[in-house]
Parts: C-alpha cells; structure tokens; sequence
C-alpha cells in the first residue's frame, strides 16, 4: 500500500486532473446535473429545504453533510443571514457555516441569491473538492486531513479557528508533535501553545507549507502506517536502513523543519 506522504503528493500534484477524475464519476455527474438544472428554480430558504436533494448535494459541498439532519439548526443559520456581526452565521467557531450562509444568503439576497455564480459552478466545485477528500479518505484518512488542511488554511488567522475546526487541529497536533490529551486544557493554553510553536502566516509561504505537510503527513504514518510502509517511515526519521521509503531529499525537509520558520 501506498504511505501517506506519497498518496498525498500523487493528488496534490495533479490536483487539476484528479477533480477532473472526480466529475466524471457517473454518481457526481448525476447529482451536480440534477444540481445545476434545478438550483437556479430556488427562490427562498422554504424552496432551498424542500427539495432534499439540492439541499444535501449543497451541504455536502460545504464539508456540513454530517450536519444535514439537523434542518431548525441550519434554517436559523440561512434567516440570520451574515450581515449582522451577532448572527449565528458569525458567532459560531466553524466557520464552514458562515461560507454557507455567505453563498446561500437568502436573508440579504432574497430571491436573486441563487442566480449568482458561487451558488452555482461555486458550489459545484466544492462538491467536487470534498468528494475528492472523502474517496481519499475512504483509503487513507490522513491524505484527506492533509488535502483538507492544504484547502483551508489560506483563510487561517488564528489559532482559535484552528482550534474549533477537529480536522485542522488534527494536522497541527500531529505535525507539531501535540498529545491529543491537550485538548482538555483550558482553551487560551491551547491557543497559546500552537502560537508558540507554528507562526500561522508562514504557510502563506508554498515552500513553508509544503515541508509542514510533508512533516503531517510523515508522522501520520508513523502514528498511522499503512501496510508495509511503517518500518520505511520510522528508519527514515529515526534511523536506520530500508528498501523502500521517502527520499532523501524529503527527508532532509524533515530534518530540518523547524514549525512557522522558527
């Protein structure tokens, strides 16, 4: 089987072709055309929810299909809208509900707000992107962790998101070397923690985020290893001799990443 680090790089290098891939799988095709030749019909928040299918293929597109059932919770969320400061929309860690609610913005838009283009090929490409992350994860999970972290972390800007989203602080404990026990600590020690440990802009930097994924992804293996490839993994980091592994200059990566830059 395949080890993490290289499962990751396979699809994160041919990005472009492996949603391609993806769009074309007759399951996807279907939904995204029922999507397509129906969203624009959706007039108000009554219409969105009423038709269940758009409904789910829209939620799942924002990462919040595990959220679907949950419809009182979700319609709160769309008639609030993001235009007050205090609506749930905002207030809520997660902030994949405030890019829900920014596309879907009924409260604000009305009956136009289906007729723009990030309600439309905008969602359609989400939906692609999270089925992407959920085949990978279907065979490895921390290739998913790290496609998602890759995904969201241009809109990081604290260590709080960081902490709010289990995904993403998944990543940041494993590449940081942080016991998943610390999250029973109070939560500004935690926050205090990351910020010490990772400067959150530096992976701003393509060169800084690429040797932070490649250490996540490295070490999620080692936590993680996939079948035959847990004694490569552990030689290269630890020492020792294998066969088979990562190459050297992956290795050095390793060796000398330092979180944040620091």
């Amino acid at each position: 089987m395949v080890d993490t680090l290289t499962s990751y790089r396979l699809i994160a290098s041919n990005l472009t072709r492996s949603l391609a891939r993806v769009s074309q799988e007759p399951l996807v095709e279907r939904e995204t055309a029922y999507y397509m030749e129906n969203i624009g019909n959706v007039k108000s928040i009554d219409d969105f929810m009423a038709d269940d299918r758009l409904y789910r293929y829209a939620m799942k597109a924002y990462g919040l299909e595990d959220m679907a059932y949950a419809k009182a919770f979700i319609r709160k969320v769309l008639t609030e809208g993001v235009s007050d400061s205090e609506s749930m929309a905002n207030t809520l860690v997660d902030k994949r509900y405030k890019e829900f609610a920014t596309t879907f913005d009924f409260a604000a838009l009305g009956e136009t707000t289906t007729s723009f283009d990030r309600a439309k090929q905008g969602a359609v490409d989400k939906y692609v992107r999270q089925t992407l992350e959920e085949e990978a994860g279907s065979q490895n999970e921390g290739v998913r962790l790290a496609l998602y972290f890759e995904r969201k972390v241009a809109g990081l800007t604290s260590a709080y998101e960081i902490l709010g989203d289990k995904a993403l602080l998944t990543v940041v404990q494993t590449a940081l070397g942080i016991p998943s026990a610390v999250s029973y600590a109070d939560i500004d020690k935690q926050a205090a923690m990351i910020e010490q440990r990772l400067d959150i802009s530096s992976l701003s930097d393509p060169d800084e985020l690429a040797k932070f994924m490649t250490r996540f992804t490295a070490l999620y293996e080692m936590n993680n290893p996939s079948m035959g490839s847990a004694a490569s993994i552990a030689s290269l980091l630890l020492g020792g001799t294998s066969s088979v592994g990562i190459s050297t200059d992956i290795l050095t990566t390793l060796q000398s990443f330092k979180p944040g830059g620091r």
